[in-house]
C-alpha cells in the first residue's frame, strides 16, 4: 500500500495517478497539533488496514498531480542518519567505513519537507551544498535490541529521502539541519508491497543529468543492520525515520535546479531548489576547508 500525506494533513492511498482519501478511516485528524496521527496510524496500522482498504473504494479522489503532497510524518519520535555507508562513497569521500565504525546521528525533524516542496538554501556565500539521494526505512514497530534477523519484522515502509548537506567543519546534525534539507516521500510503500530491501536501485538526476546510480546491495550496512545497530542504543518507535546513506556521486545544487530521486519498487520524486535569505548566521571556517582526492570539501 502507498500513503500519502497531503493538502494540509489528509492521508490518502495512491493507487495508479489517484489519491484516495482515506483521513476518516485512517482515524487521523488533520487539524491535529502536534502533527502525529501518521505515528498512531503506523503504529495501530494492523488493525486499522482493513478499514482503510473498505473505505478505498467510497473515497473521494483526487489526481496526484493535482494534489500537494507533504512529508509522511511530520513528527516523527526520532530522524535518524548513517554516514558514509557505501564502499565507493567512502573511497570518495577519504572516509573510513564510518557506518560501522562510528554508528549514526541524529537530525532535526524541522528538516522534513515534502515531495511538493521546495529545498531552500540557506544564504551561505562561499559553502557548497550538496544532494544526497538515500532510502529511507520507516520503522513499524517498537523495539529494542533486535537482531539482525528480526529486524525486518520491524519495519512498516520505506521512501525516497535527501539529505541535504553543506559541506564543511560543523558538526553533521548543524549542516543537515536546515528547514527543507530533509525531503520525504513522495509517500510511503508498505514493505510487504517493496520486498527485499537490499537490492534497490537508488539513482538521483540533477536538471536530468544523471549523478548517483548504485544498489542498496553495495551499502556497508544493509537494513537489516541498520535497524539492529540502532536498536541497540534506542528504542525504536513507530514512525521513525532512518536515511540509510548514500551512494557515490554527490555534488553540488544551487538555486534553479530540481533534483530527481528514483528508488526501484519504491518511488520517484522531483524537488526544485530555492535560494533563501536567512541561516547564515553559523561559524565560517577562517580557512580553506580539506578536501578529498576528488577537490570534493568534507
Amino acid at each position: 500500500m502507498k500513503i500519502a500525506r497531503f493538502n494540509g494533513g489528509k492521508i490518502g492511498v495512491v493507487i495508479d495517478d489517484m489519491v484516495h482519501d482515506i483521513t476518516v478511516a485512517a482515524g487521523v485528524d488533520a487539524q491535529e497539533w502536534p502533527p502525529v496521527g501518521p505515528v498512531r496510524l503506523i503504529a495501530d496500522f494492523a488493525q486499522k488496514r482493513p478499514l482503510i482498504e473498505k473505505a478505498i473504494a467510497n473515497a473521494e479522489r483526487h489526481k496526484l498531480a493535482d494534489v500537494k503532497l507533504e512529508t509522511p510524518i511530520p513528527w516523527p519520535n526520532k530522524l535518524i542518519a548513517i554516514p558514509v555507508n557505501y564502499h565507493a562513497h567512502a573511497l570518495e569521500m577519504s572516509s573510513p567505513a564510518i557506518s560501522r565504525n562510528g554508528g549514526f546521528f541524529v537530525l532535526a525533524s524541522s528538516s522534513l519537507s515534502g515531495a511538493s516542496e521546495p529545498i531552500v538554501l540557506p544564504y551561505l556565500p562561499g559553502r557548497q551544498i550538496h544532494h544526497e539521494a538515500e532510502l529511507a526505512i520507516i520503522i513499524g514497530k517498537r523495539c529494542r535490541n533486535v537482531t539482525a534477523e528480526e529486524a525486518l519484522d520491524h519495519v512498516f515502509g520505506y521512501a525516497c529521502l535527501l539529505d541535504i548537506t553543506v559541506r564543511g567543519k560543523q558538526e553533521r546534525a548543524i549542516r543537515k539541519s536546515y528547514d527543507t534539507f530533509t525531503p520525504v516521500g513522495p509517500y510511503i510503500v508498505t514493505s510487504d508491497e517493496v520486498g527485499e530491501p537490499d537490492d534497490l536501485q537508488v539513482r538521483l538526476w540533477v536538471n536530468d543529468r544523471i549523478r548517483q546510480d548504485a544498489n542498496t546491495s553495495k551499502m556497508i550496512l544493509n537494513v537489516r543492520e541498520t535497524v539492529a545497530m540502532c536498536s541497540a542504543v534506542m528504542t525504536l518507535e513507530p514512525g521513525d525515520i532512518i536515511a540509510s546513506g548514500t551512494a557515490e556521486g554527490v555534488g553540488p545544487i544551487e538555486a534553479g535546479d530540481t533534483i530527481r530521486i528514483e528508488i526501484d519498487r519504491v518511488a520517484s520524486m522531483s524537488i526544485a531548489v530555492h535560494q533563501g535569505e536567512i541561516g547564515g548566521n553559523i561559524a565560517i571556517p577562517t580557512h580553506l576547508p580539506q578536501t578529498t582526492a576528488q577537490g570534493i570539501p568534507t
